[in-house]
């Protein structure tokens, strides 16, 4: 739910960093408006561990199994995603268009101990440095960018040789619209009216098309169902709504 930044023939969009700005001060309170991410991060901490630890041939029960990679999270938010991530070892940088949304992470940072980088910059702007990444993450921003196929050439080129790249986004479907737009915004009132375009949602195809323009292969493509019995995500073959992707750059 958060998006890249502003400068450098950047694909972030103005309004989006707008909209993500007013609500910053929210990210950490789970009931608040970002209740929706709360809920996808333990299954979406558990698909990162498990594909990283697999493709870097690591313990997953170890303490810290991805101890020494270092990871991009793009679009970081208030650092719902980042957080985990340094507790499992990586060495975090994460960027996003909205200034305070990395006030906000640096603050929450700070006050648990976390070492993690967080800067107000756009994947196009890093593409610029001869900074590369174990691993990159898109997490619910690439239905919130002005162009997939650009934004994904940024991504993709900071992942490392050998590196992998995951992503999550929103398919483009008549069941989306109906859960994701009308029953989340409109009717759970799970996320705050206007948080999604369905326009702007990315059918598995058009990410499969612009991850391998990024010289990415895709290696797995999973869909994320949530559970009103258990009150909870987990992952599926449903790919009408949420789905997560595995890529990888080769060696």
């Amino acid at each position: 739910m958060s998006i890249a930044a502003p400068q450098h023939a950047s694909t972030a969009l103005p309004d989006e960093i707008a909209k993500f700005s007013a609500i910053a001060d929210e990210w950490w309170d789970p009931q608040g408006k970002f209740k929706p991410l709360h809920k996808f991060n333990p299954e979406r901490i558990r698909f990162i561990r498990d594909r990283i630890t697999d493709h870097f041939k690591r313990d997953p029960a170890s303490e810290r199994p991805c101890q020494g990679l270092t990871l991009l999270d793009i679009g970081c938010g208030g650092g719902l995603i980042a957080e985990p991530m340094t507790r499992l070892g990586f060495q975090v940088t994460g960027i996003d268009a909205a200034e305070k949304n990395i006030t906000v992470a640096r603050l929450h940072a700070a006050r648990h101990g976390l070492d993690i980088h967080y800067q107000c910059a756009s994947p196009e702007q890093l593409t610029d440095t001869t900074l590369r990444y174990d691993v990159v993450l898109a997490l619910e921003v690439v239905e919130h960018v002005a162009d997939v196929d650009t934004f994904l050439a940024a991504a993709g080129q900071l992942v490392a040789p050998g590196g992998a790249m995951i992503a999550a986004t929103l398919n483009r479907t008549l069941k989306s619209l109906a859960l994701a737009k009308i029953g989340a915004e409109y009717v759970l009132r799970w996320l705050p009216i206007g948080t999604h375009d369905w326009r702007k949602f990315v059918r598995p195809s058009e990410l499969a098309a612009g991850l391998r323009g990024a010289g990415l292969e895709m290696r797995e493509l999973r869909g994320l169902s949530f559970d009103l019995f258990k009150d909870q995500w987990t992952l599926s073959g449903d790919l009408d709504v949420n789905y997560m992707v595995f890529a990888a750059r080769p060696a």
